[in-house]
């Protein structure tokens, strides 16, 4: 994967990690749970990128990391790198209405038979997009999260699904929670011993010292890792990820177990010397078994995405069709499930667009100016009696700061 791409995706991560301290669904719930994947959206704001202009390029360029010109292409190299990565599928969808005009230049960038056509009828064409986000998650995600209606006229989708099963599998045995927020619970514990003290790293970020544990996937089964990530009683979940985001970039340094003291060296992490009847190291690692779902709405945080002007309204993406379109949904679904064998994890993003018709100025008519520049007064009416609710006289109108 090109470096440069990699690094402006991680920087979205971060910045969505922070932006969403939030409970499963909603940022208002700060001590909840919650899975999200930037790469699932990234490449879908490239493309949209590619075929906007003004306004809503600038943003989405700005949410991309990398200019607007090239982001096509490293949209294109990033999801080819991803489909080889192993233990992970990657998959785009494009689908249309049969009379919307496509820029041929822009569709002819998207994988080879990725593009299928829209019925018009919300209940068959949500079938099949659900279909498609079944199969290109081998199930782990039933449902395609985008808002399919009659006037839906292109919806574009990426999916991700990863598989990995654990170099060295856990033990399972039931565990009681005799203290903290788990209280009174019968948690699913796991459990391994191993021999490799430096899978454990210590980073401080804001929210103080962060233990990550890393959790390799087996040989030839995944290209990719778990880290998990425990930050102090009471740290900022936000402040945690974004601790973690930081040090497995490479943009925060760490101390391995076997760099640090004997004691409390981290949050969850206690070093001790002993006599052993063999040279290796003891590591023991004593966790919890978890599955999480979350839905997203990007369209909550536009200006994080750069989707603020694309939602709007229509007219912002000459490049994509001739047709005046504008972003109706953009959503995110994803699951993970951590066990005692492996882990899995799926998401499926969906953006749609709606198209407006053009602007027309069909009639010639006077036009008033008003303007207001000394203080002024005001009154709400009810229109049915005509009684004044409120009155008010304005002298410190509102500024900016």
């Amino acid at each position: 994967m090109r470096k440069s791409t990699v690094e402006a995706v991680n920087r979205l991560t971060a910045r969505w990690a922070a932006n969403r301290p939030e409970g499963a669904s909603e940022p208002a719930d700060p001590a909840g749970g919650t899975v999200f994947t930037a790469a699932g959206v990234w490449p879908l704001l490239a493309l949209l990128a590619d075929g906007a202009e003004g306004p809503a390029r600038t943003e989405l360029e700005q949410a991309l990391g990398i200019p607007a010109d090239t982001a096509a292409d490293a949209a294109r190299e990033l999801l080819a790198a991803l489909d080889g990565v192993r233990g992970l599928r990657a998959a785009t969808g494009l689908w249309t209405r049969r009379d919307l005009p496509l820029e041929e230049r822009w569709s002819a960038g998207l994988p080879e038979g990725a593009h299928r056509a829209l019925t018009g009828d919300p209940g068959t064409d949500r079938e099949a997009l659900d279909a498609w986000a079944a199969d290109r998650t081998d199930g782990l995600i039933d449902t395609m999260p985008a808002a399919v209606d009659r006037r839906t006229d292109l919806v574009l989708a990426s999916a991700l699904a990863l598989r990995l099963t654990w170099e060295e599998p856990f033990a399972e045995r039931p565990v009681p929670a005799p203290h903290g927020p788990w209280n009174g619970l019968r948690l699913r514990g796991l459990t391994v011993t191993h021999a490799f003290p430096d899978r454990i790293r210590v980073a401080r970020g804001p929210c103080g010292p962060v233990t990550l544990l890393a959790v390799p996937g087996a040989p030839g089964s995944s290209g990719a890792d778990v880290h998990l990530l425990l930050g102090e009683p009471g740290a900022p979940p936000a402040d945690v990820l974004t601790t973690g985001i930081a040090e497995v970039t490479g943009a925060l340094a760490s101390s391995t177990a076997s760099e640090l003291p004997d004691g409390d060296a981290g949050p969850g992490l206690s070093l001790r010397t002993v006599d052993s009847a063999r040279p290796e190291p003891v590591v023991r690692i004593d966790t919890v078994a978890f599955e999480i779902r979350a839905e997203h709405d990007l369209l909550r945080h536009p200006g994080l995405f750069g989707l603020r002007t694309a939602a709007e309204g229509p007219g912002h993406f000459p490049g994509i069709s001739a047709a005046p379109l504008g972003v109706g949904s953009a959503r995110q679904s994803a699951m993970a499930r951590f066990h005692a064998e492996g882990f899995e994890a799926a998401a499926v993003t969906a953006v749609t667009m709606y198209r407006g018709g053009p602007r027309r100025s069909p009639y010639r008519v006077r036009r008033a100016e008003f303007g207001v520049s000394r203080p002024f007064g005001f009154l709400a009416v009810d229109r049915g009696s005509g009684l004044v609710l409120f009155a008010g006289w304005v002298t410190d109108p509102a500024t900016l700061t």
